[in-house]
């Protein structure tokens, strides 16, 4: 249930009985106070636009009178509802702040730290799957030369003893047992 009103308040009665150079700031609380008194609500928020029209003349010179439109409305803070007056212009877009948006905002963080975990632990594992298959290629590698490098042992054993057969000499080999028959 918002009450919603609109209100044209006079300032030049006030603001004239302040010095020059507190002219507007005079005209901010007079607002304030004009719309405690008739909206029965201690907290008053003035919006930015209309903070903006009574300042844009300057400190000295703030208008003579000003339309308002204010709301009144339950406002959740720290699970407490608290009546807030929201004053604004009349043709301005009223922005109301809430503590849902900011908690939402906190889960939508949380959420987005979830997800990067997530993705650094999965670089993560892949990493070591390519670590782990490049192991395995190195491993195997590994053997293949062990191998060959074991047959070639193998060889030259047997040639040193002799046992090797000719055609299975080298062919260098060949022609010299041939020569010296």
């Amino acid at each position: 249930m918002a009450l919603e009103r609109i209100y044209t308040i006079p300032l030049r009665k006030e603001f004239s009985r302040a010095p020059n150079y507190k002219r507007t700031k005079r005209s901010v609380r007079t607002i304030r106070e004009f719309l405690q008194k008739h909206m029965k609500c201690d907290n008053v928020k003035l919006g930015k636009y209309l903070n903006l029209e009574l300042w844009k003349n300057g400190r000295k010179n703030p208008p003579p009178r000003i339309q308002v439109k204010a709301i009144k409305d339950k406002i959740k803070i720290k699970d407490k509802d608290v009546e807030v007056v929201q004053a604004e212009l009349i043709n301005a877009p009223i922005e109301f702040k809430k503590e849902d948006k900011k908690e939402v905002k906190k889960e939508e963080k949380k959420d987005k730290l979830e997800e990067e975990k997530k993705e650094v632990l999965e670089s993560k594992e892949e990493k070591k799957e390519t670590k782990l298959q490049k192991e395995e290629e190195s491993k195997s590698k590994d053997v293949i030369k062990h191998q060959k490098v074991a047959s070639e042992q193998v060889q030259e054993k047997m040639r040193s003893q002799k046992i090797i057969t000719s055609p299975q000499k080298p062919r260098h080999e060949h022609h010299d047992a041939k020569g010296k028959k």
